[in-house]
């Protein structure tokens, strides 16, 4: 299997396994010290409805070698990424903001590359 390939299901399920430990420890995104309020709770919950979804379905589309369905996987995954990665850099959360920025670095480059050289994942 394709390295590149084989990188990217794994990001996109480390996104999908990261909501989820978020709703079993929803401070971890927090600042330190910052209460876990019911608020929170409902948003790393709604978070989760989605990001595990989306991570398992690029994870699929990426080992099922489809070029066409797993590019646009990566580009939606890849913007939620950038997204979460500028929530933590915000909240001063290291972690998310630099992990999450590489998994948008991924996935948003293995999409350019895919769409550049068509034909070379297969």
């Amino acid at each position: 299997m394709d390295v590149l390939s084989t990188a990217n299901a794994l990001g996109a399920l480390l996104g999908a396994a990261s909501s989820v430990l978020g709703v079993a420890r929803p401070g971890l995104g927090l600042p330190a010290g910052a209460p876990v309020t019911a608020g929170v709770r409902v948003y790393v919950r709604a978070y989760a409805v989605r990001a595990v979804p989306l991570g398992l379905a690029t994870a699929a589309a990426v080992l099922a070698g489809d070029p066409a369905t797993a590019r646009a996987l990566l580009l939606v995954s890849g913007a939620a990424q950038v997204g979460d990665s500028a929530i933590g850099f915000r909240q001063r959360n290291l972690g998310m903001g630099c992990g999450a920025g590489a998994l948008a670095v991924l996935h948003l480059a293995t999409a350019w590359w895919s769409a550049r050289w068509a034909g070379w994942w297969a």
